[in-house]
C-alpha cells in the first residue's frame, strides 16, 4: 500500500507491536476462511489482567456496531469477520497481537487498544506495516500519526477544561495521582503548566505501577497536604482500592472531592457507588446523555448484554470508531487503508454523545466536553458541558501556557 505524507514529521515517532488471535462465535462463525463475502477486521484489546474492566466492555461495544452494520448488509457488500485478541494488560503483548493480526491474519483494520502504553507498543508496527488503528479512549496528547484514528478526547477535550472547572468551583490547590506510565504523567506535565497559569498549587504528584492496591502511604499525604482537590489518573482496578481507602480513611468527596479522567460507569459499577458518590469525572459522553441516538445506543447496548450492563465514554467512542471505519470505506469505496484514510477527512457520524467530525489534519474528532457528578445510583448527572463541540488540539498548540510540553 502507498505511504502518505502526513502533516508533521513530530507525528512520525516509531512504536513496536502485538498480534493474536481468536474467531468471534455467534453471527461471524458462519463466515469462512477464504470467503471473498466476508472482510477480516481485528479486535484488541485486554480480556485478562488488571485492565480486563475497562477493556472489555469497549469490544463488546465493537462487537454491537459490527453486528449492526452486518445485519444491514455489511460494508461495500460484504459481511464482517471478527478476529479477536487478548492484549493481556501487557505492551509488548499488545505489539505481537497487533503483529499477528496484521501479518497473519490479514485483517483491514483494527479496533483496539486503552493505555497509551499499549498504544504506543502498537503504533511501530502499524505504521510499518501500513495498517489502521482505531483507538477508542481519551489520552495525554502530543501525538498524531497517520496510521491512528483517535476517537477519544484529546487534553484539550478534557484535562484542560477538567482543571479550569475545579479551579473556578472547588479550589486552586491539587494532588496528583496516577498510574505509573505515559498517559498519567504527561497529563500531570500539562496540569502543572496550566496550574501555573491559573496561579495555582501543585501539593504532591504520586505514581504507582498498574494493579497497585496499597495507597495508605499516598493517602497519609492527602491528610497532610489539605488539597482542595485530588486529580485522578489512575487506570484499571486500582482504581478500586484507591476509593475504598479513601473512604477507610475517612476522605469522602464532601472533604475533598477527586475529579477522575479514566472512571465512567462501568468502572463505577464495578467499584460500587457507596465508594465513589459526589466525586466527579470528565468526559464526552455519559450513559445519560440526552440524545435520541444515544436512548437507542443504550437500549441496545442492554439488550446485547443485560440490563445491568452500563455504557461509557470509552465504549461509546469504540462503537463510534466501528462505523467511522464503515463510512469511511463506503465514502471511499475501498477497504485500501489510504484510501480509507484519505475518505476518513472531514467525516461526520451522527453518534450517541452528538455530531462528531473527524479532523482531518491530525485524524482526532471534534468533540462536546460534559462534566459530571457521581451521583447515589452510581450514575453520571452532567453538571458543566462545552456550548458544542471543541476542535481537537492533540500538542496544545493554541495554549501559550502549554509550550515546551513533551510526551513523557
Amino acid at each position: 500500500m502507498r505511504k502518505s505524507t502526513f502533516l508533521n514529521s513530530k507525528m512520525f515517532l516509531p512504536a513496536a507491536l502485538t498480534a493474536g488471535i481468536i474467531l468471534a462465535s455467534g453471527f461471524f462463525a458462519s463466515c469462512k476462511k477464504n470467503d471473498e463475502s466476508v472482510v477480516k477486521v481485528g479486535i484488541l484489546h485486554s480480556l485478562s489482567g488488571t485492565m480486563e474492566i475497562s477493556e472489555t466492555p469497549v469490544k463488546d461495544a465493537e462487537l454491537l456496531a459490527i453486528k449492526e452494520i452486518n445485519e444491514k448488509g455489511g460494508v461495500l457488500g460484504k459481511q464482517i469477520k471478527v478476529v479477536i485478541k487478548d492484549g493481556k494488560s501487557d505492551s509488548q503483548t499488545f505489539a505481537e497481537k497487533a503483529r499477528e493480526l496484521l501479518e497473519e491474519d490479514n485483517v483491514v483494520t483494527v479496533f483496539g487498544c486503552w493505555t497509551s502504553a499499549s498504544r504506543k507498543a502498537v503504533k511501530p508496527v502499524f505504521e510499518e506495516k501500513y495498517g489502521l488503528l482505531w483507538y477508542p479512549v481519551q489520552y495525554e496528547g502530543m501525538e498524531a500519526s497517520p496510521n491512528i484514528m483517535y476517537m477519544g478526547a484529546s487534553p484539550n477535550q478534557q484535562v484542560v477544561p477538567a482543571i479550569d472547572y475545579c479551579a473556578q468551583k472547588i479550589g486552586k490547590k491539587m494532588f496528583l495521582v496516577g498510574s505509573d506510565y505515559v498517559f498519567p504523567k504527561t497529563a500531570n506535565k500539562i496540569i502543572k503548566a496550566q496550574l501555573n497559569e491559573l496561579d495555582g498549587k501543585c501539593l504532591g504528584e504520586e505514581y504507582v505501577p498498574m494493579g497497585h492496591s496499597d495507597f495508605s502511604s499516598i493517602i497519609a499525604k492527602i491528610q497532610e497536604t489539605k488539597p482542595d482537590v485530588i486529580i485522578n489518573t489512575l487506570n484499571g482496578d486500582s482504581n478500586t482500592y484507591f476509593f475504598k481507602q479513601l473512604i477507610e480513611a475517612g476522605i469522602n468527596s464532601k472533604k475533598i472531592p477527586v475529579m477522575s479522567f479514566s472512571i465512567a460507569e462501568e468502572e463505577i459499577s464495578q467499584i460500587g457507588a457507596d465508594y465513589l458518590k459526589g466525586n466527579l469525572v470528565s468526559w464526552n459522553y455519559y450513559e445519560s446523555t440526552p440524545t435520541p441516538t444515544n436512548e437507542k445506543f443504550v437500549k441496545d447496548y442492554k439488550m446485547e448484554y443485560g440490563s445491568d450492563r452500563e455504557t461509557g465514554d470509552p465504549i461509546e467512542a469504540g462503537y463510534i470508531g466501528v462505523y467511522m471505519w464503515a463510512a469511511a470505506c463506503e465514502k471511499a469505496g475501498s477497504f485500501d487503508v489510504e484510501a480509507v484514510r484519505i475518505a476518513a477527512k472531514g467525516l461526520s457520524f451522527t453518534a450517541p454523545e452528538g455530531t462528531v467530525t473527524i479532523d482531518g489534519s491530525n485524524q482526532h474528532l471534534y468533540k462536546q466536553v460534559r462534566i459530571g457528578i457521581i451521583n447515589e445510583a452510581g450514575k453520571i448527572d452532567e453538571i458543566w458541558a462545552t456550548s458544542g463541540a471543541i476542535k481537537p488540539d492533540p500538542y496544545l498548540s493554541t495554549y501559550a501556557w502549554a509550550r515546551g510540553i513533551e510526551e513523557d
